[in-house]
């Protein structure tokens, strides 16, 4: 069997140019993605006729091509500072494949009568309803507040699971007290405040302890819903049922 690659382009809405016939034709259809100044890319399936199509390939554009990135979590958490203020890390899916990305927060007093809400790598209206929350259920007025929000490598974590991260980071960067180096963050925020449950927490965890995490906090529903099965060896998991008990939890002394 000679397998056969047909390249074409797409519209803007990311579909496949031309007839639809061609799309059916083919066993598969991969979707290359990526920021123009950022230097990883993500291969993803649209169409997989032998298999899933939640896979995903991490590569790297250097001077030799595109190279596969093997380890991606150990590549996007390499330079991160130690005690630094405002970062926190997510354990994010993508596809089948967990992902260990570091969230920076900054936040500085807004000079303006409307504070800025900037968010790169994350949904914005995401950033705003966690903001909201904070506010709301926290305590933590940041009303006067310009908030920056990032997501290093130029990776973009669009899942619920990593509204935890984010909320941290921006509470660091708030109250100036770092977030925990041996802890990594997975969680869905609630209008309440409370905690939701998340999918696959077991293979999230194994990627975080292969890494040297020690700690992880969680939503405590999903450990007592998964009660320890297929857990990771190693690692101290943290369960936690508000957003106010994630901060005491996460946040140094």
């Amino acid at each position: 069997n000679i397998p056969i690659f047909l390249v074409g382009h797409v519209t803007k809405e990311g579909n496949i140019a031309g007839p639809r016939v061609l799309e059916h034709m083919v066993d598969a259809v991969l979707q290359l993605e990526g920021e123009r100044f950022h230097a990883f890319r993500l291969l993803r399936s649209i169409k997989n006729r032998f298999g899933s199509t939640n896979e995903v390939g991490v590569f790297e554009m250097n001077e030799k091509g595109m190279e596969e990135v093997r380890n991606p979590s150990e590549l996007f958490l390499a330079e991160r500072l130690p005690n630094a203020t405002g970062s926190a890390i997510a354990v994010s899916m993508e596809g089948t494949r967990p992902l260990l990305v570091e969230v920076q927060a900054l936040c500085s007093t807004t000079a303006f009568s409307m504070p800025r809400r900037t968010a790169n790598g994350v949904d914005t209206n995401r950033l705003l309803l966690l903001t909201a929350v904070l506010s709301k259920r926290v305590g933590i007025d940041l009303s006067d507040q310009d908030i920056f929000v990032n997501v290093v490598g130029g990776m973009r974590v669009d899942e619920p699971a990593a509204d935890l991260s984010v909320a941290v980071a921006i509470a660091s960067s708030f109250r100036n007290r770092p977030v925990h180096a041996d802890l990594a963050i997975v969680g869905e925020v609630g209008l309440s405040g409370e905690l939701r449950s998340v999918g696959q927490l077991a293979r999230r965890l194994h990627e975080a302890t292969k890494l040297g995490f020690t700690r992880a906090l969680a939503p405590r529903s999903t450990l007592q819903r998964r009660s320890g099965d297929g857990m990771p060896q190693g690692i101290e998991i943290i369960g936690v049922r508000t957003l106010y008990d994630a901060l005491d939890v996460a946040l140094m002394k």
